[in-house]
């Protein structure tokens, strides 16, 4: 079956310089990257002799240039078979200078394209400028050493470095454009209307991650229950960029959902864990959910595959929740139960969720990240929830920012 390929709009799209011959060696085709490179128009080029259109430089040293180059096209048409000129000075017009050349030098490939009886009907020229190479002091140093087949494979690699140089380029716009997005999106979903009740005790912060790749796993929550009480959450979505942070979107309103209608944190996350098995990219995703009753002074709890909220006591003492974790989403086969617990608290405790960005280092062990964290939070226990999340960030080096997304609520109980 033959692929359905539009090959004009392909060599339109090619960053490499085409043009297409015919027998004659008229320019029939230039792509806009030959146009680019030569600085001519599509009018000075199509339909016109090559030698006509692309005169060499009659003052160049190499005065063979244009023969060398004639001679090549026209074994192409006789023997039907590609051939390729490296390191060739071939001079073009410059286009501010009236009559005046412009020093270029090329590796280019002569391919022949045959016509339905086998005949040679176009001759396509790929023509890569290599001159900023050839001008480089090293490459004169190693041309000179070089074998002429070892020449061109130096100009092909210059060639294909810089057109990857322009990629790269090209890709890290194109990821800070989706960062930028994806932020910008996350800073929308993570809206939360509810702590508006909360505003002197309860303190979140959302840093996105450093590196144009990584950013809208993390999310963060909290809901307000009748008569008085209230639940929060935090949660982690493998994966990054924008599918992150619509999948992170979904997963949390599903969770904001779930609590209002069940309000036990472990029913919550079956409910959440089951809506991950149908959602692409929600597999394997962490969260915790705490719910917070004021009136009997208790925490349940219930964790799905998370780092364990940390309950700082007034003198600096800490309690890990560490009592109801349970896999990641999705991560069974099939559905069961999950655990919850219960801790008992004091006026004047402080709660700490968080995501794994804020505390696991690269080859540090999950305990020795833990024990970073309560000894930082011990150091600050008396603060006030917003300056404590301001001084906790600087405490553990990552104000700034890490290679990973971080959520963080402080709660004062």
């Amino acid at each position: 079956m033959t692929a359905d390929i539009d090959f004009t709009a392909f060599f339109d799209a090619t960053p490499s310089p085409y043009l297409v011959l015919d027998t004659d060696l008229v320019i029939r085709y230039v792509n806009p990257a030959s146009l680019q490179t030569t600085g001519l128009t599509r009018d000075e080029l199509i339909g016109k002799y090559f030698f006509d259109a692309l005169p060499e430089n009659p003052g160049a040293p190499d005065e063979d240039a244009e023969r060398n180059l004639k001679a090549s096209l026209i074994r192409v048409l006789t023997t039907g078979k590609p051939e390729t000129l490296v390191l060739q000075r071939y001079d073009i017009p410059a286009p501010d200078q009236p009559g005046g050349f412009e020093e270029r030098w090329w590796s280019e490939i002569h391919t022949p394209i045959p016509g339905p009886g086998g005949e040679v009907k176009w001759i396509v020229q790929r023509a890569e400028d290599v001159t900023t190479f050839v001008h480089s002091r090293r490459a004169r140093e190693l041309t000179e050493e070089f074998t002429e087949r070892e020449k061109g494979m130096a100009a092909e690699l210059y060639a294909r470095a810089r057109e990857l140089h322009r990629l790269n380029q090209e890709l890290r716009q194109a990821h800070a454009r989706e960062r930028q997005v994806a932020v910008a999106l996350q800073e929308a979903m993570l809206s939360v209307p509810d702590l508006d009740r909360h505003t002197d005790n309860i303190a979140v912060r959302y840093l996105p991650a450093t590196t144009s790749l990584n950013v809208c796993g993390d999310w963060y929550d909290v809901v307000n229950l009748p008569p008085d009480r209230y639940a929060a959450a935090v949660g982690d979505v493998v994966g990054h960029g924008l599918h992150a942070a619509a999948v992170m979107g979904m997963l949390r309103s599903a969770l904001s959902a779930a609590i209002r209608a069940i309000p036990s944190p472990a029913q919550a996350l079956e409910v959440l864990g089951l809506y991950a098995r149908s959602l692409d990219g929600a597999m394997a995703a962490t969260a915790v959910k705490v719910l917070i009753d004021p009136r009997t002074r208790l925490i349940i709890y219930s964790n799905a595959g998370h780092p364990p909220p940390v309950l700082l006591r007034p003198d600096g003492t800490c309690e890990l929740l560490d009592k109801a974790t349970d896999p990641p989403l999705g991560a069974r086969e099939y559905h069961v139960p999950r655990p919850q617990a219960g801790l008992s608290y004091t006026r004047g405790d402080t709660l700490v969720l968080y995501t794994d960005g804020l505390i696991e280092r690269r080859d540090e062990d999950i305990d020795a990240s833990l024990t970073r964290l309560t000894t930082a939070l011990a150091q600050d226990s008396t603060l006030a929830p917003d300056e404590l999340a301001d001084a906790l960030l600087a405490r553990l080096d990552v104000a700034a920012g890490t290679p990973d997304d971080i959520a963080l609520i402080i709660i004062r109980l």
